[in-house]
């Protein structure tokens, strides 16, 4: 098994619903040769500085989600999309130390494949969906501005979309309108929806 990191030691040291179930995932990750940091404030495992896995507790479950998930071979259909809009990521959901111990075999397998997958240098090909559908109110506002539309679009891919399934998702124009307003100092400071 490989060295621990002190700041993982103090989040699964610490109560937490999901103590005991990230304990166990944290022995079968470092035991397949993967390195720990806390990163986002979850134990994240990394293969020679790329991420492969992260351990995430949630209110129903605990959930052990592969960076590259979609690149995994899962003929059973164990692996689920963590959102609507995930694109790369999968995760396994799990709910006790027993099912860890009685899926240790095929979460093996799943990390295996994710090293492989760094060592083959392999990308999840983000390119499919790269274009954007903009709600009116936004095409709108980029027209009127061009201070605007200019840090609109020096933002990353990542962020313009972010932004963008922000500012769709809601269902009236008056309410889309209000939220491309509270963003635009964000924008114009280049920072996505979620930067602090």
């Amino acid at each position: 098994m490989r060295q621990t990191n002190a700041k993982v030691d103090a989040y699964v040291g610490r109560a937490d619903k999901w103590q005991d179930e990230a304990k166990r995932l944290r022995a079968i990750l470092l035991d397949c040769g993967l390195v720990e940091a806390l990163k986002w404030g979850k134990p994240c495992y990394t293969f020679e500085g790329s991420n492969v896995a992260i351990i995430q507790g949630f209110k129903d479950h605990c959930s052990l989600m592969f960076f590259k998930g979609v690149l995994l071979d899962d003929p059973d259909g164990v692996l689920v999309r963590p959102g609507e809009h995930s694109r790369a990521q999968k995760r396994v959901e799990l709910t006790s130390v027993e099912q860890i111990d009685q899926m240790e075999s095929v979460l093996r397998e799943f990390v295996g494949q994710a090293i492989a997958v760094e060592k083959a240098g392999l990308r999840v090909d983000l390119e499919v969906k790269r274009e954007l559908d903009l709600p009116e109110e936004l095409t709108t506002k980029l027209g009127e501005d061009p201070d605007f539309a200019a840090a609109f679009h020096a933002l990353t891919p990542g962020r313009q979309r972010a932004y963008v399934l922000h500012f769709s998702s809601a269902k009236q124009s008056r309410t889309r309108t209000a939220r491309i307003e509270r963003c635009v100092d964000r924008i114009l400071a280049g920072k996505g929806l979620n930067d602090r």
